[in-house]
């Protein structure tokens, strides 16, 4: 890679890595739904305002349903879930189970007829689900109910933005991905806009938290996706979405040494098997010196934290 393409990597690994940390602060003074909502309209809104600064005609002909499935999934299911994942079961954990997005991708195009499974992507679903049950049944804390929601609730996330990226991949495949990427945080943030009103903000945030939920919605959302597609289209889909591992040693760093959270031996193990796992089902380094060009990974094939 060129030393920018390295640059470039580098900044997604330690910005997503970092979004975890930011995100839990955000979500202390925000709330769980607060910090979803106004995440999703900043993000969305900057990303409008990248389109008419760089002069760019977004294209939505593709018709508004399409966009809205994404935004229901991609943005409100999975940022509801991991926002309200986090706090409860940490951000190490939260981060590697996000890492099993492929997995769950991987089933769904299966089911609908989008690739083919392969041995290779069989052992790494079979590898990556052994892992998930050593990270969820073997932590270092209690097993209360709250562990076992939050648990669940981040591996909904995961599955929302897997099945957002196979919705995307079946149905706007030929659309822009900044056109897709801008009106699903939109969407995402109006859909969650009315829940509100059942999960209010707790308190009237600092003016501290208000730079926390920027820097979630400018640099660590938008920002990022802008940063992402152009390595893709400089390095390939395959190597760029090896930053997903990365992303999730970050976080995992962050988690266990500047917040101090436990993590067991046999959770320690299951957080390689999960990413072992990932690796054999994207396959982001084939040993074939050529291969047929690949699409754009979508928006949802990372996460969007």
């Amino acid at each position: 890679m060129k030393p920018r393409d390295i640059a470039s990597y580098v900044f997604l690994a330690l910005t997503w890595g970092l979004s975890f940390l930011v995100l839990l602060k955000t979500v202390q003074a925000f709330g769980w739904i607060g910090a979803v909502t106004l995440r999703a309209l900043i993000a969305g809104g900057a990303l409008f305002l990248l389109a008419m600064a760089t002069r760019r005609r977004l294209d939505f002909s593709a018709g508004w349903r399409h966009f809205a499935a994404v935004g229901a999934t991609t943005v409100a299911a999975q940022l509801i879930g991991l926002s309200f994942a986090t706090p409860r079961i940490g951000t190490a954990m939260a981060a590697i189970l996000v890492a099993a997005i492929p997995l769950f991708s991987m089933i769904l195009g299966q089911l609908w007829g989008l690739e083919r499974i392969t041995l290779r992507g069989l052992s790494g679903l079979l590898i990556g689900t052994a892992g998930i049950g050593l990270l969820v049944g073997f932590p270092a804390v209690p097993v209360t109910p709250s562990f076992l929601i939050g648990c669940a609730a981040s591996l909904f996330s995961s599955f929302s933005a897997a099945f957002g990226s196979n919705y995307v991949s079946r149905h706007l495949r030929s659309v822009g991905s900044l056109e897709v990427t801008s009106a699903a945080f939109l969407f995402g943030g109006l859909m969650t806009l009315p829940l509100l009103f059942f999960v209010p903000v707790p308190a009237m945030p600092h003016i501290v938290d208000f730079l926390y939920l920027a820097i979630l919605s400018c640099v660590m959302s938008a920002l990022t996706y802008v940063v992402y597609f152009r390595l893709v289209a400089s390095i390939g889909a395959s190597k760029t979405i090896s930053v997903e591992f990365a992303v999730t040693v970050v976080a995992v760093l962050v988690g266990t040494m500047l917040l101090k959270e436990p993590l067991s031996a046999v959770q320690g193990l299951g957080a390689v098997a999960i990413i072992a796992g990932c690796m054999l089902v994207l396959d982001p380094f084939p040993r074939r010196a050529k291969s047929l060009p690949q699409a754009a990974p979508l928006p949802s094939a990372t996460p969007l934290v």
